[in-house]
């Protein structure tokens, strides 16, 4: 059998336990898929377990196709006013036929449109270890996603061979140990190499490998974006990259050969693999200089190489497993993990219930989050976290700020990696100068704006279809998280000098954007309900842009809720405040229909699409806070949502799926939590537990990690609610370090489904009601102290 690592950890009168968090496999990765994903925030390698040709695939975070130009359009303001009549006028195709042309971003220096959006986040380069044994045996792979290390062991010839890769954050590169049993057993030739591109939108020039003596390869290029059949933005040479290998061996002998390194008779060898761009992340632009890119890229070798493997692996180990270990959950009793995480998800598509890999998959979201949005990465995790193989990405691998960049972080602050939002923040926060240019040329407005994408060089304008592109309240949501992590951490002086400046400046477009309806309201306008259309009452077809769709109105009431909060902390700003909960007034309600569902839209249409992955006008119920059981008929009218949507084949997309549980977790649907978790996994998880959209899109991953704990916890309302939407599936089990609002930290065990201990930490000091089932229990805890709560008071 097996031997397996069981965590226990004694607090209070309560034992918790944990499965060994690890994925793995039988066989090598057959592709990309199947690979195993390590990252510092800054590099990310998919790992393939191969002992005949390996592959590392090796992404650095800034390697972006295009470059830094304002893309508003300039004549979006003068056809404003025209829009917005023909819109009130139910005249949508007129509005339509003139905002595509006038709304749609352009180029930066003729404005001429773009057809399509930016350019995509790009690989980086490969890293191929040629082994070549094809006859082996004792094959296992496996990631262990508490220490960060991707392991793969094989036997040839009695020789027990194994690979070790890891991406340190502290020392700030890729490091991968190659050992054997044997002394002098280990013959390798190792090169570095870059797909080609499969289309003309972008290619590299002076993009070749070179030698640096007999240990080191050097990759070196520039990117150059054509014209393309796409129009994408500007063409020309932009972003130079530089990748770099160096191969220390233990014994042996190493040499140039080939264009790669062959490495023979070795006892061991440790690989420092390093990238690096000219990206400037403050400028969210380019510096401009030739070697910049490679001189940097020499210096972090260099640095890095200076440790032993041994030294890198104890640092990363230690700064990993911190983080890793704040958190711990076991569903059912402690098992013995003795299948293949493949095989397990096969026999969970056949129908099979697994609660450990449910468990598995909670601290995989958590995992990745932790390895593709940290310091020394300076970048949020995009649509594929850190990890992609494109040249061309699907969605180009961007930024979507019209759910899936917010979806990315909200397990976050509950599931306590508060740390990974840095990036988030100052990415926000560096694209506001862009955004002002566009809030003023597109609408005359103050403050700043982003509408439904972005990428690393900061595009704010509206891309690609004005009929789902225009969407202004973006911005509103991105700021949403600025308080979250305040409302968690109770940071003051993050809300007075990063969340506060962020919030006013955006109230100040809303305050500018706003215009009064023909039904009187304040409504966002022109505007749309996130890639959704609905059929048009007068012409039938469907059509996408609006003024004041659900959605909107929910995000901009808790946003401006929010900044009324914030300045009242902050005792300053009465006036704006009390001209913001004006606005809140005037705002369109949230309403149900005739058949008791959310309207999405501020009349009630005819939806053209019944099963839409988006289910926007729910917002207000997650992450929102404005459906809850205190507004009982669109509570009801939430559930009614969800059961419509779903009826007509909703949730087909991972991410979407992953929504759907944290809606179902907040209406306290614990079946259905459970039902679509098992949707998720059997059907939108991929071999290796990414989440597939289809195809590969990690929001789906940080969406049903969050999911998970909402139904652990809950703190969005008056009380911090312990359990309140637990499957009966997981009727004993235990989890520790969950966060919730206030500056708490919360250790929940339950046994046959009901609440059997409870420790209580803050780190504020403030007092708490906590919540389970019907039972309110008030308390007072002083600032870093930790009680163990008297569970039979709340029973």
């Amino acid at each position: 059998m097996k031997k397996i690592l069981i965590l226990f950890l004694l607090l209070g009168n309560v034992v918790y336990a944990q499965q060994p968090l690890r994925l793995w496999y039988q066989q090598p990765a057959a592709r990309w898929e199947e690979a195993l994903p390590v990252g510092n925030g800054r590099l990310g390698a998919m790992v393939y377990g191969r002992p005949g040709n390996e592959i590392l695939q090796i992404n650095e975070e800034s390697v972006w196709a295009g470059n830094k130009f304002n893309d508003a359009n300039p004549n979006a303001y003068k056809v404003l006013d025209t829009i917005r009549r023909l819109l009130f006028a139910n005249k949508n195709d007129e509005a339509l036929a003139i905002a595509q042309p006038n709304f749609v971003a352009v180029d930066g220096e003729n404005s001429t449109q773009i057809a399509r959006n930016f350019r995509s986040n790009q690989t980086l380069m490969n890293v191929n270890i040629r082994y070549g044994f094809t006859d082996y045996t004792g094959y296992h792979r496996e990631l262990n996603i508490e220490n960060g290390i991707s392991t793969t062991r094989f036997t040839v010839n009695g020789v027990e061979y194994k690979q070790e890769v890891l991406a340190s954050a502290p020392n700030n590169v890729i490091v991968v140990r190659i050992t054997a049993s044997k002394p002098a057993s280990i013959d390798a030739f190792i090169s570095l190499d870059r797909p080609a591109p499969r289309d003309t939108s972008s290619r590299c020039i002076d993009c070749k490998v070179t030698a640096a003596g007999n240990n080191q390869l050097v990759l070196n290029g520039q990117i150059n974006d054509l014209e393309g059949k796409e129009k994408r933005g500007p063409a020309g040479l932009h972003m130079r990259f530089a990748g770099m290998l160096q191969a220390t061996p233990t014994g042996g002998a190493i040499q140039a050969k080939e264009g790669g390194l062959q490495v023979k008779n070795a006892n061991a060898v440790t690989l420092y693999i390093q990238g690096a761009t000219n990206y400037n992340a403050v400028k969210q632009d380019v510096d401009p200089g030739a070697s910049i890119a490679l001189n940097k890229c020499k210096q972090l070798l260099q640095q890095a190489a200076l440790r032993s493997y041994a030294q890198i692996q104890a640092a990363h180990v230690k700064d990993f497993e911190a983080v890793m270990k704040k958190v711990k959950l076991q569903i059912g009793e402690v098992a013995e993990d003795a299948t293949p995480t493949d095989e397990r998800l096969q026999q969970v598509k056949k129908g099979h219930e697994d609660p450990h890999l449910v468990a598995l998959y909670f601290q995989y979201g958590r995992y990745l989050l932790l390895s593709s949005s940290r310091r020394p990465g300076v970048l949020p995790a995009n649509l594929q976290g850190i990890w992609n193989q494109h040249l061309d990405a699907p969605w180009n691998a961007d930024f979507h700020t019209n759910i899936n960049l917010q979806m990315n972080y909200w397990p976050a602050e509950v599931t306590n990696l508060s740390q990974t939002t840095a990036p988030l923040f100052d990415f926000m926060d560096y694209i506001r100068p862009q955004g002002r240019i566009t809030a003023k040329k597109m609408y005359n407005a103050r403050g700043w704006v982003v509408h439904h994408c972005t990428d690393a060089f900061g595009k704010t304008g509206v891309q690609a279809s004005a009929a789902w592109g225009t969407f202004p309240m973006a911005a509103s949501w991105m700021c949403l998280h600025f308080w979250e992590h305040y409302a968690f951490t109770l940071d003051y002086n993050f809300l007075k000098t990063r969340a506060y400046p962020i919030m006013k400046e955006h109230a100040l477009f809303v305050e500018d954007f706003l215009v009064k309806s023909p039904e009187g309201y304040l409504v966002s306008s022109p505007g749309s309900s996130p890639e959704n259309r609905f059929v048009h009452p007068v012409t039938g077809k469907p059509a996408g842009l609006t003024y004041g769709p659900t959605m909107d109105s929910q995000i901009l009431r808790e946003f401006l809720s929010k900044c009324i909060a914030a300045a009242n902390l902050l005792r300053t700003d009465s006036a704006d405040a009390a001209r913001w909960q004006q606005i809140i007034t005037q705002l369109p309600p949230t309403r149900t229909g005739k058949d008791g569902r959310i309207l999405e839209w501020i009349h009630e249409y005819e939806e053209a699409e019944p099963g839409h992955r988006h289910i926007s006008h729910l917002f207000g119920l997650h992450p929102g806070t404005q459906i809850t059981e205190q507004s009982p008929s669109l509570f009801e009218g939430a559930l009614k949502t969800l059961t419509g949507r779903l009826s007509k084949g909703g949730g087909h997309t991972g991410w979407s799926r992953a929504w759907i549980i944290n809606f179902y977790a907040r209406l306290k649907q614990a079946d259905s939590v459970r039902n679509h978790l098992q949707a998720l996994l059997a059907k939108s998880t991929l071999p290796n537990l990414f989440d597939n959209h289809p195809p590969f899109q990690i929001d789906g991953n940080f969406g049903g990690t969050a999911g998970i704990a909402e139904a652990l916890l809950q703190s969005h309302g008056d009380y911090v609610e312990v359990l309140p939407t637990l499957p009966a599936a997981w009727a004993n089990g235990s989890v520790t370090g969950l966060c919730a609002r206030g500056g708490f930290e919360l250790d929940i065990s339950w046994k046959d489904g009901v609440l059997s201990g409870l420790v209580l930490r803050s780190t504020t000091g403030r007092n708490i009601v906590l919540k389970y089932r019907q039972h309110l229990l008030p308390l007072s805890i002083e600032k870093g102290k930790e009680v163990v709560v008297p569970v039979h008071q709340l029973l």
